[in-house]
């Protein structure tokens, strides 16, 4: 089709269709673009034979994925279905083999090189010529007998120049991904292979140690593809050495190496570095190899070094150290990649670049990624830190696969990604290391750098200082994830994307609509995206500019210049730094994968009560206020909010700043501070808690411009009812009657939720927690209303459930207990919805009981229990609550505070036995806080900030032991009490 004269008259009605507008444009007076020619001169070359050394079978080549008992070949002759569809673009690696062999490159080392190529044409192409697959199947096009013979059948009808370029015809864009890839990775090899001719003297005599390697073996490319498909690759010798190329300046890793050296000579660390020989543009670095450690020992220095890094980065605002830039190399961690260093913190231009919690995290240990990062996606979460990086462990986004592979009905299927990490771990005895266990190694190492940087910050600071003698480094500018640019370069190989420029371009150009912020960034981003590569920015420290891929430079996209931010954080290091940092590195450790029981052992049985004085209790609580405004992070405008860890599901913590719930958010602390603040007198914590709840009227009507996201947060305690709780008892206590417009608009927002019937109505998340909440907001007919409809809908879910239709968790956060607790309150003798509390005590009686707990434990049973008037043995529960040791944790959740609650709301109820166990576990609160701490109920008890899990709710459960009548139950949604703060500013600023 594209042959000869024909071919050249119709230039313009196959390729012009593959160029963008500003493109096409110049495409009248100008030749073809480059990549149009290479696919014209590969359609028009001749069948080539097999080189020497080449394998036209595929040899080697091992099957993909494959289900429903599909075979990885596409016969039975051990011909892999890549294979088969690689002989479709062979004419495209012909061109490809001339170029190299006019080069003067040819033999094995160049067929591997082809056969690499090969395979990532597949890989581009694969969805096209599936879909061109399944239509000449529906056609009855295709002969043979089975479901192999036919799809060998398609291929072979695409094998060679005229029916390839027939091919391409109708998928231009698909020839421009194509002849693109061709192109750049023929000059990227070539260039690769001139570099290493030119510099190799150099090689033996410096990363060599003097000996000749012999000739070389092997190309490893990795990494993602930058500059015209260029990337790191590891080169193999014939004695087995290796050295490592990067198509990229290493001056900075240069001055890394000397930070270390400096670090070393302050502190006799050791740490070790990486040989570099830099070169202009690019550079050669040793080859880094993965060694287990000898002893338990060396396992610690490994951490203790690791945590002195972390500092070190931290100071440098190192960033995106993942697990494959770390190498474990016996007892050193090695970091063969720091071209972030000194990266700009970038701010999105939304609420969440305002939130003082969110800039501190990322200025923070945290954005090294070289503590644990939870990546959370539709295949659950996975750890990509450096510390991290589990084997075998599920990644947490899809990845694209084939099932029936080399069958006529082979087809695209998404199964969960694999991470490979497994060399940036240490490793003992065949076993790899958990950083979690060496906690206490990895924060004394953190704080001998900190430390030694702290009482040395002169030598890092000034014109002749080790910072700025790497003001004019390149730096790489990372604007945004790496994971979104490879899923968009995924995503336009479909082939809908491949028939034309603007197919491709509706998808890429969703990024114009991803940050405002970064628009005069974006056309260079797209141009890489077109050239099938991921983008790359660079910057200077010095500068605020950055570059993009082409050697463009783009003006002040950056706030500040990276080397001004590190200057400043030298210059703030303290105590005050030191301790957050290292609660950072605390909790994200206490984030790593592990089984959590969503529960509270007893364990402290030694403990005796002391006296319940209500005095030490509110003193106890005051104190853990004061731990919560030193925790505070304030900006300039008073503004603040927390770090916290949160529970992202059953499973998985993460660090992370708080949002506005009241179950674990700032409305949940801010509750905590004002009552706290009512009660000893002190205007301190309410102006705390006022600044604190300023986000809320813009979340509110952020969330009630996109229904979807209110959605999502639902109507119960974790959600909008939490939340109108919240504002409702705040308002009483602030004397802020502005906080009652927020209310009134938390509680239109709600009414506009519809029930999800594919979600259980809790407590924590439904219509249970939202009738609850209701119901302590008097004197709203509005509020009146929502608990109507809520209690219709538990009365609907109860009867559901009776006839086996609704299934449940356990207890009363997630279980039918907590629909019982809030119909019990709602129904009165004799009508349908006290009959269906009482029916829903017994849907939940069929299952174990998990504790003690006030979440999934025997707290919260024997509340629902009594709210319903079921019959039950109080006195026996009673017993076990005055007797039982205290549990391991404090928390509100399903620690000591959350277990009590049941005694408080018994004796407020004329139950004296529940009184006087009220007392004795007052007393033994008090005797396990004052030996323990206030122990939260999170992974390894770290301090978080929340009302369920953390300090907030544990000196909130304080206030309420020791004045259960004038505070009432948070989680019990009870209605407001007492009076407001002694002073107050009427409208929050």
């Amino acid at each position: 089709m594209l042959n000869s004269a024909t071919r050249i008259g119709q230039r313009q009605t196959w390729w012009c269709a593959g160029l963008r507008p500003h493109e096409l444009s110049h495409a009248l007076s100008e030749s073809a673009p480059a990549w149009a020619e290479y696919v014209e001169r590969s359609t028009s070359l001749p069948p080539s034979a097999p080189a020497a050394g080449r394998d036209p079978a595929g040899t080697g080549v091992t099957g993909g994925h494959t289900s429903g008992g599909a075979a990885g070949t596409a016969d039975g002759s051990g011909t892999d279905w890549r294979q088969a569809l690689m002989r479709c673009l062979e004419p495209l690696l012909d061109s490809a083999r001339q170029d190299l062999a006019a080069a003067g490159h040819s033999g094995a080392l160049a067929e591997a090189f082809l056969h690499r190529l090969g395979l990532r044409l597949v890989k581009l192409a694969a969805r096209t010529l599936v879909l061109e697959l399944a239509r000449a199947r529906d056609r009855g096009e295709l002969a043979g007998d089975t479901p192999a013979a036919r799809f060998l059948d398609f291929t072979h009808r695409l094998v060679g120049g005229s029916e390839l370029a027939e091919f391409l015809a109708t998928y231009p864009v698909l020839a421009r991904v194509l002849g693109e890839s061709c192109r750049q990775g023929v000059e990227g090899h070539l260039e690769l292979l001139v570099r290493l001719a030119e510099d190799r003297e150099s090689l033996v005599s410096g990363l060599l140690a003097g000996q000749d390697p012999g000739a070389l073996t092997s190309i490893e490319p990795g990494g993602d593809p930058h500059r015209g498909g260029r990337c790191t690759a590891i080169l193999t010798f014939a004695d087995g050495r290796r050295v490592v190329y990067k198509p990229r300046p290493l001056e900075l890793h240069d001055h890394f190496n000397a930070f270390v050296d400096w670090l070393n000579a302050k502190t006799a660390l050791g740490i070790r570095t990486v040989r570099l020989l830099p070169r202009d543009g690019y550079g050669w670095l040793e080859y880094v190899v993965h060694e287990p450690c000898a002893d338990l020992a060396a396992v610690r220095r490994f951490y203790h070094r690791q945590g002195a890094l972390l500092a070190l980065l931290y100071v440098l605002d190192g960033t995106d150290m993942h697990f494959e830039n770390l190498i474990a190399a016996g007892d050193q961690p090695v970091l063969v990649d720091v071209e972030t260093l000194f990266h700009p913190s970038h701010v999105p231009t939304t609420a969440l670049g305002e939130d003082p919690a969110h800039l501190a995290l990322v200025r923070s240990v945290y954005r090294t990624a070289l503590l644990p990062l939870l990546v959370s996606g539709e295949y659950g979460v996975a750890d990509v830190s450096g510390l991290g990086g589990d084997t075998d462990s599920a990644a947490s986004m899809s990845v694209v696969d084939w099932a029936d592979a080399g069958l006529d009905s082979m087809h695209l299927v998404r199964r969960p990604g694999q991470t490979h990490g497994a060399a940036n771990r240490p490793m003992l005895d065949g076993q790899l290391m958990e950083p979690r266990d060496h906690e206490i190694a990895v924060l004394a190492g953190f704080r001998t750098a900190y430390q030694a940087i702290a009482r040395h910050r002169d030598e890092f600071l000034g014109p002749d200082g080790l910072l700025a003698q790497c003001a004019s480094d390149q730096i790489r500018f990372v604007p945004r994830s790496t994971h979104l640019y490879t899923s968009l370069l995924d995503e336009s190989t479909h082939p809908d994307a491949l028939r034309n420029a603007a197919g491709r371009s509706q998808l890429l150009d969703l990024l114009w609509d991803a940050d405002e912020s970064l628009h005069s960034i974006v056309p260079f981003e797209l141009a890489d995206l077109w050239a099938g590569d991921v983008p790359l920015f660079t910057a200077r420290p010095s500068s605020r500019d950055v570059w993009a891929s082409d050697g463009t430079r783009v003006s002040n996209v950056l706030a500040m210049t990276g080397l001004s931010a590190v200057e400043a954080k030298v210059q703030n290091l303290g105590d005050i730094d030191e301790h957050r940092q290292t609660w950072l590195i605390s909790a994200s450790l206490a984030t790593r994968p592990e089984p959590i029981r969503h529960g509270s052992t007893a364990t402290r049985k030694h403990l005796g009560p002391d006296e319940p004085d209500p005095a030490r209790l509110l003193a106890a609580a005051a104190d853990i206020a004061d731990e919560l405004m030193a925790r505070a992070l304030n900006r300039s405008d008073g503004a603040a909010n927390w770090l916290g860890l949160e529970l992202l599901d059953d499973h998985h913590w993460a660090v992370r700043p708080m949002g506005a719930g009241l179950s674990n958010g700032y409305t949940g602390t801010a509750l905590f501070l004002a009552q706290v603040g009512v009660l000893t007198g002190a205007n301190k914590y309410c102006e705390l808690a006022r600044d604190a709840i300023r986000p809320v009227p813009q979340l509110l009507e952020a969330l009630a411009g996109d229904l979807e996201s209110a959605q999502l947060v639902g109507p119960g305690f974790h959600g909008l009812g939490g939340i109108s709780y919240g504002l409702h008892r705040l308002a009483g206590l602030l004397g802020d009657p502005e906080l009652d417009s927020w209310l009134t608009a938390s509680l239109e927002l709600s009414e506009r939720l519809v029930s999800d019937p594919n979600v259980f109505p809790s407590y924590v998340e439904g219509s249970a927690g939202g009738l609850a909440a209701m119901q302590a907001i008097a004197g709203r007919p509005l509020a009146g209303r929502l608990a109507e409809r809520y209690a219709d809908h538990l009365v609907a879910t109860v009867e559901g459930g009776l006839r086996g239709r609704v299934a449940a968790d356990h207890g009363f956060a997630r279980g039918y207990q907590g629909i019982a607790w809030a119909l019990g309150q709602y129904g009165v003798p004799g009508d349908r919805y006290l009959d269906a509390a009482r029916a829903a005590t017994d849907l939940d009686r069929r299952n174990e009981p998990g504790g003690n707990g006030w979440c999934a434990g025997d707290a919260g049973t024997a509340l629902a229990r009594a709210a319903a008037g079921v019959p039950a043995d109080l006195n026996a529960y009673l017993r076990t609550a005055t007797e039982r040791p205290v549990l391991a944790d404090l928390s509100l959740c399903h620690g000591e505070l959350g277990a009590v609650e049941s005694l408080v709301w018994l004796s407020a109820r004329e139950y004296p036995a529940a009184e006087a166990a009220r007392r004795r576990r007052a007393g033994l609160v008090l005797a396990a806080l004052q030996q323990y701490g206030p122990l939260c109920g999170t992974p390894r008890a770290v301090p978080s900030p929340g009302l369920l899990t953390g300090l907030a709710g544990i000196g909130y459960g304080l206030l309420r032991l020791a004045f259960p009548q004038r505070v009432p139950s948070v989680l019990l949604f009870e209605p407001t009490t007492g009076s407001a703060c002694p002073s107050r500013r009427l409208t929050p600023q």
